[in-house]
């Protein structure tokens, strides 16, 4: 049986999204589901696609911040997962690695080749365009920048269908990164400091999983408008280009924060971070480096630690019902980040994405029912 459906197609490393039909050739497998997708969010980990010097294969469906509804079920699907259930997507992993039986799905063996380099391996292609030539259709185990996303069950997290499922997709990957270094890297609380750098989508939910904590915070950024955003959600604003950077950070946070986060891949910043730890701070890296890290003398003395931190270090079955709980409590209003666009609105959305005038766009595939 073949399925046909709309997709954003990325087809070479510069040119723009094409919205075409593309066809899906398979049925899902055992412990695979196929999902309609109601919304799914673009994170700048699917722009950097395009510099990924090859490694991340072309022509591809891009997309992994997907949620939607579960319309058909492999052979001895996962129990928790059925027809007609309400789903957020999160990232691939194997679920047998040393690093997947210990509950640390983000650190699998595995997990470049499957969320990064290609997917699993497969023979015949899964997902063609119109002209049945193969499409790249394993990002994240999602493509969800789609109508329809064939997954693993694994990568799915059930919600209550009361929710309103065309915006929960980012919490699938950028807001569970920024809320999950806070939770769960740091394990920050009440009387805790923490410094965030780059107010952006992970930054500015790292802000909001801080307040709801109990935890002081202090947001760095060169935008205003991302500052006026941390002030709302609990942080102490502090422009980036402000002199004695690390010095005032150490006044604002009483001393020094014992945690900073950084989304920026600044290596001045990440300095300068280090410098507004306090003695066994803890400094971690969301953003990947893309020149050598040179750490200047004395910013690793006296016990201060640095670490990169993927996906939040989470389990998404576990921490995105807590952001979700968080959310109808009031205290992590990430629905306010966000701004959608119909699929046909791809070019647009990556535009104001790398533009810095959205927080998170959300890209809806079919017209929501709310």
């Amino acid at each position: 049986m073949t399925t046909r459906f709309r997709a954003a197609v990325l087809r070479s490393y510069e040119g723009p999204f094409t919205v075409e039909e593309v066809v899906l050739r398979t049925e899902p497998a055992a412990g695979e589901i196929l999902v309609e997708i109601a919304g799914t969010g673009m994170c700048r980990t699917d722009l950097a696609v395009r510099r990924s010097a090859g490694r991340s294969p072309v022509p591809a469906v891009l997309g992994h911040e997907g949620a939607g509804v579960v319309v058909r079920t492999g052979d001895g699907p996962d129990a928790a997962i059925g027809v007609g259930d309400h789903v957020v997507l999160s990232f691939d992993s194997c679920g047998h690695c040393r690093s997947c039986l210990g509950a640390a799905p983000a650190h699998c063996d595995s997990f470049a080749s499957l969320n990064l380099f290609g997917g699993r391996g497969e023979e015949p292609p899964r997902l063609t365009d119109a002209t049945g030539a193969a499409l790249a259709s394993r990002w994240f185990g999602q493509s969800s920048f789609a109508e329809y996303a064939l997954v693993p069950a694994r990568n799915a997290v059930r919600v209550d269908p009361a929710l309103p499922l065309e915006l929960l997709g980012p919490l699938g990957c950028g807001f569970l990164t920024g809320a999950g270094a806070v939770l769960n890297t740091f394990g920050a609380g009440p009387g805790d400091t923490l410094v965030v750098l780059g107010a952006g989508a992970v930054g500015l939910s790292a802000v909001m999983a801080a307040t709801a904590a109990g935890v002081r915070t202090v947001a760095v950024d060169r935008r205003p408008g991302r500052l006026a955003s941390a002030e709302r959600f609990g942080a102490t604003p502090l422009p980036a280009a402000s002199p004695g950077l690390a010095e005032r950070i150490r006044r604002l946070t009483g001393g020094g924060a014992q945690y900073a986060l950084d989304t920026t891949a600044s290596p001045p910043l990440v300095n300068e971070a280090l410098r507004a730890l306090r003695p066994t701070g803890s400094l971690g890296l969301v953003a990947r480096l893309h020149a050598p890290l040179a750490l200047e003398p004395g910013t690793l003395d006296r016990g201060r630690s640095i670490r990169h931190i993927c996906e939040g270090d989470a389990v998404p079955g576990v921490l995105i019902p807590r952001l979700i709980g968080l959310w109808r409590a009031g205290l992590f209003p990430f629905d306010q980040l966000i701004r959608t666009y119909p699929l046909a609105g791809v070019n647009e959305a990556e535009h104001d994405c790398e533009t810095g005038r959205v927080v998170k766009p959300v890209l809806l595939p079919r017209k929501p029912s709310r």
